[in-house]
């Protein structure tokens, strides 16, 4: 069984423009004559690899600790896609997950340098996907994404940020990407990984 860590580490990861970075404290060290070592961190909820919850862009949305857990995890289909993904690219990708594993059509990670289209949000929303996963620290055009955030948080649609698939290929893989449970909270950090399925 292969496990592919696609989570950024969280002190090195990209930062959107405009979000503070994360930041580690050391509180004790054992070296400087404390009983254990402890850290504390500070970071956005929206740092590194994360989810967003709708009420990321809706005031009566739901929070992280509101949303369905069944989004985070089962299986998913991994699309390798470079540039602008259309409504047709949607499509396209959408009948090759049904046509490789009919599970795998409710949780789509896209891997390249793809930008989310708002017509492709449209695509995904309605056909009612679970997830949608991408690699840039935002879906949509990151000068404005708004629309595609609220096109897909509004279907009730998870978003997966910040994912890393450089070593996975296309294809079917069980994913495992489940929050931090913060409460009242838009988004949260999260160590997704995709397992390979055994055939």
């Amino acid at each position: 069984m292969r496990i592919y860590d696609i989570s950024q580490e969280v002190f090195g990861s990209k930062v959107f423009p405009g979000d503070p970075a994360p930041d580690m404290q050391a509180v004790m060290r054992i070296a400087e004559g404390g009983t254990c070592n402890l850290s504390a961190f500070f970071m956005c909820a929206h740092n590194g690899t994360h989810v967003d919850a709708p009420f990321h862009f809706y005031e009566k949305g739901k929070t992280i600790d509101e949303t369905d857990l069944g989004h985070y995890i089962g299986i998913a289909y991994v699309a390798e896609h470079t540039g602008v993904v259309t409504a047709n690219d949607a499509i396209t990708i959408l009948q090759k997950a049904r046509e490789t594993d009919r599970r795998s059509r409710k949780r789509i990670l896209i891997k390249g340098k793809a930008v989310v289209s708002l017509e492709a949000a449209k695509v995904f929303a309605e056909a009612g996907i679970l997830l949608l996963g991408n690699e840039s620290q935002t879906v949509g055009p990151e000068e404005d994404s708004r629309e595609v955030h609220l096109q897909l948080l509004g279907a009730e649609v998870t978003l997966l940020e910040g994912i890393r698939l450089d070593e996975v290929e296309e294809g079917v893989y069980f994913l495992n990407a489940a929050p931090i449970n913060l409460g009242g909270v838009d988004g949260a950090p999260c160590r997704a990984v995709l397992v390979e399925l055994e055939i």
